[in-house]
């Protein structure tokens, strides 16, 4: 048989595919990224919530931050969480990236969000606070279904949604009472919105520091208070009920 160096070349590579190791992808944790976001927006936000050295409530000077730290990093951070096949993950940082772009949306003139609220004279009518009011109240409401799903993850997680869905409805009930003129009242709800905020932010950079502790090999780690042993999952349960049917078996 004559030889043929095409065909034995080809069955040479052919053959090192065949023993090859697939690539091993190596990600990097997106989490970190995500909550940087969240810190870089919501801690001053959560200052200004609270009318720290006279700043304002509104947002509107931080209102970039809303845009490219919690929104672009916010959402950023969960579309890598996608890949990872983490979708707790996933759907908390692109949902909390989605209210910061909102936000920051309702507060650039470019959108006009406020314009059809505003009377003749320029002042921004009730309606528009009641209506506001309401994108407040169910964000609080997701968070409180952020908050169940939680108690299987840490503590630190179930505190930051905890606090979440408190400040949410807080800030909902300051639009609504900001719309009957309930001045004082409204900057109490706010302030105490804020400071529920300022207990998130303080949980974002706990988690924040420990997972940039953790990616650097540091010699030490900050505690997140692990639950996932604590609260049995539902895959916990169907193994109980075999091992109890192999014993009733026996």
């Amino acid at each position: 048989m004559p030889y043929d160096s095409e065909q034995f070349a080809a069955a040479i590579i052919a053959q090192a595919r065949a023993n090859a190791k697939p690539a091993k992808k190596n990600w990097g944790n997106p989490a970190p990224l995500a909550l940087a976001g969240l810190v870089m927006t919501l801690t001053p936000l959560s200052c200004q919530l609270m009318g720290w050295r006279g700043s304002d409530s509104n947002g509107f000077a931080n209102n970039g931050a809303h845009f490219f730290c919690g929104g672009l990093l916010l959402f950023l951070g969960g579309l890598l969480e996608f890949f990872l096949a983490n979708t707790f993950g996933f759907v908390v940082y692109c949902a909390y990236g989605g209210f910061f772009l909102a936000l920051g949306a309702t507060l650039t003139p470019g959108f006009n969000a406020e314009v059809p609220y505003l009377s003749s004279s320029g002042v921004l009518g009730a309606s528009f606070f009641n209506s506001f009011g309401f994108f407040y109240l169910f964000v609080g409401l997701l968070s409180f279904v952020f908050f169940i799903c939680s108690i299987r993850t840490n503590i630190c997680l179930v505190v930051l949604f905890l606090a979440y869905t408190i400040a949410f409805p807080l800030l909902a009930a300051a639009e609504w009472t900001h719309a009957q003129g309930q001045m004082a009242l409204s900057h109490r709800l706010t302030v105490g919105g804020g400071a529920a905020c300022f207990v998130v932010s303080i949980c974002s950079w706990w988690a924040l520091i420990g997972g940039l502790l953790q990616s650097v090999d540091f010699p030490f780690t900050l505690p997140m208070g692990d639950l996932s042993h604590i609260v049995p999952g539902a895959k916990d349960y169907d193994v109980e009920k075999v091992q109890e049917g192999a014993g009733k078996m026996e």
